[in-house]
């Protein structure tokens, strides 16, 4: 298992340097390694936190929270994050609602690659019973599947220009942060063997060391535009590649 680490790497890489986890891209490239189904899950949201926690830590340091924009996400999120996480599925319909997921993630990932041309950002004022909404679906999936939804919630809050690009950025990680804890507890509702997670360490580390590769990226060199369309095109590529896998 020396490919899927370095695969693992790289996404941290790229997902890390827009504020994102990668959960979505490491369950599909677990599920190309045949990876155990019951383990992977849990695996992914794993990541998730190791990479996210050091970005969410970073823009806060940055003064970019707006508790005031992310806390209805939240409020909707956390109780079905926990309740998808929760549910069996078997392994065919998880593989059809992660092709899916990633593609749609990936249009919107590109659209919002585009929206950050735009030098004229007008804030809009969202109703909280939408925003409620919106985190209850994302939270749902993301639940469902095992990931972070913040590839979800960073192109809608885009998209509706909900707040500044940085507040939607620091929004986003501690989103995923936040929602793959809740994912982590429930996925323990159901029988998952801990004792596989030695296995799986090689991952961990390499996820661990491409986050702060990724964060350093973000912060010193490359800009938000690049960034954004690189992790859209690399999202797209996967969904792509589960697509052939799934489709007769």
């Amino acid at each position: 298992m020396i490919i899927l680490p370095i695969l693992f790497f790289i996404t941290a890489i790229l997902y890390s340097s827009v504020g994102f986890g990668g959960g979505s891209t490491y369950l599909a490239l677990m599920l190309i390694w045949d990876i155990p189904y019951y383990i992977f899950p849990i695996v992914a949201l794993f990541c998730n936190i190791i990479v996210v926690s050091g970005n969410s830590i970073n823009y806060i340091r940055s003064s970019n929270l707006n508790l005031k924009l992310l806390l209805p996400y939240l409020i909707g999120s956390i109780p079905f994050a926990f309740y998808g996480a929760s549910l069996q599925i078997s392994k065919n319909f998880f593989e059809i609602i992660l092709f899916l997921i990633l593609t749609v993630a990936g249009i919107l990932l590109f659209i919002e690659s585009r929206s950050l041309k735009n030098k004229e950002f007008k804030i809009n004022e969202i109703p909280k019973i939408f925003s409620i909404l919106i985190g209850s679906v994302i939270g749902f999936f993301s639940g469902l599947v095992g990931i972070g939804g913040g590839i979800f919630l960073s192109p809608i809050l885009f998209l509706i220009k909900a707040g500044h690009p940085k507040q939607i950025a620091t929004s986003a990680s501690l989103f995923i942060l936040i929602n793959s804890i809740f994912g982590v507890a429930g996925q323990i509702t159901k029988d998952i063997v801990f004792d596989k997670f030695i296995d799986f360490l090689p991952l961990f580390l390499a996820v661990l060391i491409g986050g702060q590769i990724g964060n350093f990226l973000n912060i010193k060199f490359l800009s938000n535009k690049i960034l954004a369309l690189l992790t859209s095109l690399l999202v797209i590529f996967v969904a792509a590649r589960m697509g052939l896998r799934i489709l007769p």
